[in-house]
């Protein structure tokens, strides 16, 4: 199909550009319940923020039962640089209660040997979990292949082309992003998008013409108004 082809090499573009700009390190691994916690942090933020919220949690507490007993404004205080902090805290800390009264441990390792499929129907029982927080842990975790999509990259990729505009499935979404993008690009991938939204694809006023992507993207090459202001990063 002339579609399919067509998203094959933008995909192979996208890769291409961001990479040359800022190619990624590898993510170190963690346990499963450690990357679903992380991946509340990651939601609609940069992977450097993420970052420093998941190790203040790890700094400032003495293990996860002490974060689950903890108040949501603690919690909140130690995601500092995260949007919402005080809801991702309160998600965070309903999830280890709900861990700790189903396993009366925080292990959820026992997942791995379940299949990624059945564990991913099991994680997404959690209260706190969504499309999100399953896919990554799917993607970091447990072998499967699955693109973790929040806001800023579903609007980088239907800028660019990728997604459906009219798509607002975030199932339909990510089957779809998941038959163009190899399994062993899938991580590299999530965080080059995520990148992008940070750096230039702002949800307002995007900075077009510094984006890498300028010339394979149908935004980009819109014309913009002679008037127009240079673009300034924005907080999202």
């Amino acid at each position: 199909m002339p579609t399919t082809i067509n998203k094959q090499r933008l995909v192979t573009q996208v890769m291409s550009c961001l990479s040359k700009s800022k190619a990624p390190p590898e993510l170190p691994g963690r346990p499963v319940l450690e990357q679903f916690i992380y991946a509340v942090c990651r939601e609609g933020s940069t992977r450097e923020a993420a970052d420093n919220a998941f190790k203040s949690l790890q700094e400032q507490f003495f293990d996860w039962n002490e974060v689950r007993v903890s108040s949501v404004r603690e919690l909140a205080d130690a995601l500092e640089g995260l949007s919402d902090a005080e809801t991702r805290a309160q998600r965070i800390i309903d999830f280890l209660q709900e861990v700790f009264e189903t396993t009366f441990s925080f292990d959820l390792e026992p997942l791995q040997k379940k299949g990624f499929k059945q564990a991913a129907k099991q994680l997404s029982r959690f209260t706190a979990a969504n499309d999100y927080a399953v896919a990554w842990v799917v993607q970091q975790s447990l072998g499967g292949h699955a693109i973790p999509l929040d806001g800023q990259s579903t609007r980088v990729l239907k800028r660019i082309g990728l997604l459906d505009e009219q798509c607002d499935n975030c199932e339909a979404m990510r089957a779809s992003l998941e038959h163009q993008i190899p399994k062993a690009k899938g991580s590299q991938f999530v965080d080059l998008v995520s990148d992008l939204a940070e750096a230039t694809c702002f949800e307002s006023d995007p900075a077009c013409p510094d984006c890498p992507l300028h010339n394979c993207c149908p935004t980009g090459a819109l014309p913009r108004p002679a008037s127009a202001a240079p673009a300034s990063k924005k907080p999202r």
